[in-house]
């Protein structure tokens, strides 16, 4: 990670201009452990390089996988379904939570011993929650652990499973279903909410039988075991996380009008789209298409009006890393903006919901948190002027910093570097649509 350093972000003239962001984070991810465990060469394009993902390149490597760059393309040389071997070292995930649940699901069906560690932020993060189902499966963990650093150990003889989330993630059902491809016999997952779906539409392309039944209310995703997966071209769309934050600056910042191209729109990640619409921002969806099982399209958005909208919770899997930068949106509205059922902001980097509140208040704008609750008490005109504090959290830092672009006096985050870990380019970015973002160097 590069050198911790003040961010100071002013407000400034409209920001105006094409521009594309990196690949998705999670295509990324999957896109690596998938190739890993394909047969084959896999080659992905538009690859996000950020360091989580890097990460996940090097334990890949490290599992026997080799992960390298050549030009513009990745290619991981695959060693198929059960086929990874002993890592030399331990496997350091930095800060990815996705990199490292999704991680265990794959070492479960191998016949590895591996450490797993991370840097202050991800060793504070629970990991029983995917540990439980895994653990069922064949998965040993010593001492039982539930935080990093752990040591897992691997089996060949992983069981089929049927298991129901407690809660609504993606990370715990992609986790189960990896290692459901090395067992003999069909796994089950059963989600009662929708959640990201991308590990279902990558493995069907890469060759794994998936099947989603309707329970009721629920939905049933199998895969059946046993399974080879061929190595494809996959091309990465555009973050639509990370666009999240270009869009939010756009829609709070007078006369601005930005398009960012090629970003994946698939429904599972769209909540907070859906939401600025019903809060009356300018949004449009362009040039929509297919690109590797997933939609992509062109945004476009352009300063608006906002008024205070009701978030109902049943929409928080589809957008649960769009509510720090949503909280910012709401305090330009008219009116209370309410976000429900927000317990998982509490479990990932930092506890988000009370850093978001806090970086509020730290700059004039009403914010209550009531249970998983959180409601932002729209002023249009913030005063800003505070400094927040990101708590190693890049969603918290790029959230902020957008604040600053819009407020009435400028926004400071204590550290900018931890942007890095998915969005390298931000900086960059938006500087190139007419942001004004000063970097202090730490002394």
């Amino acid at each position: 990670m590069s050198k911790p350093h003040t961010l100071r972000a002013h407000r400034g003239q409209k920001l105006q201009g094409h521009v594309c962001v990196p690949g998705d984070k999670s295509i990324s991810h999957r896109s690596l452990m998938f190739g890993a465990l394909a047969i084959g060469r896999t080659r992905i394009t538009g690859l996000l390089e950020g360091e989580d993902v890097i990460n996940t390149a090097r334990i890949v490597t490290q599992l026997g996988a080799r992960a390298t760059k050549i030009d513009d393309t990745w290619e991981v040389l695959g060693r198929g379904v059960g086929g990874l071997t002993q890592p030399d070292g331990d496997l350091d995930f930095g800060n990815s939570g996705t990199g490292a649940r999704l991680m265990l699901g794959v070492v479960a069906g191998n016949s590895v011993s591996a450490r797993f560690v991370g840097d202050e932020s991800l060793s504070r993060r629970p990991m029983g929650r995917v540990l439980t189902p895994l653990q069922a499966m064949g998965l040993r963990v010593d001492k039982n652990r539930t935080t990093l650093p752990m040591m897992v150990h691997g089996t060949p003889d992983v069981l089929p499973f049927e298991y129901e989330l407690p809660v609504p993630s993606a990370q715990v059902k992609s986790a189960v279903l990896i290692a459901g491809l090395h067992a003999r016999g069909r796994t089950t997952v059963i989600e009662a909410e929708a959640t990201r779906d991308h590990t279902e539409r990558m493995l069907r392309y890469l060759g794994a039988k998936i099947s989603v039944e309707e329970r009721g209310d629920a939905r049933a995703i199998h895969v059946e075991g046993d399974a080879e997966l061929q190595g494809r071209d996959i091309t990465v769309p555009g973050d639509p996380s990370s666009a999240a934050f270009l869009v939010a600056a756009a829609a709070i910042t007078p006369d601005s009008d930005v398009t960012i191209e090629n970003v994946l729109i698939n429904p599972t990640r769209t909540g907070f789209y859906t939401t600025l619409c019903e809060m009356g921002a300018n949004i449009e969806f362009l040039n929509e298409r297919e690109a590797g099982g997933e939609t992509i399209a062109d945004i476009r958005v352009r300063s608006s009006e906002l008024k205070g909208a009701n978030v109902p919770a049943v929409r928080a899997p589809s957008m649960i890393d769009e509510y720090p930068v949503l909280a910012v949106v709401a305090a330009f509205a008219d009116g209370d903006t309410v976000m429900n059922g927000l317990a998982e902001l509490k479990v990932k980097e930092s506890d988000r919901l009370a850093a978001t509140s806090d970086g509020l208040q730290a700059n004039g704008i009403a914010a209550t948190v009531s249970g998983d609750t959180l409601t932002v008490h729209g002023m249009k005109n913030p005063p800003g002027g505070g400094r927040v504090a990101t708590h190693l959290d890049h969603r918290i830092a790029m959230a902020f910093a957008v604040l600053g672009l819009a407020a009435d006096r400028p926004v400071e985050v204590d550290d900018g570097a931890i942007i890095a870990t998915s969005f390298p380019e931000f900086e960059p970015l938006m500087a190139k649509l007419g942001a004004t973002i000063e970097r202090i160097e730490s002394t």
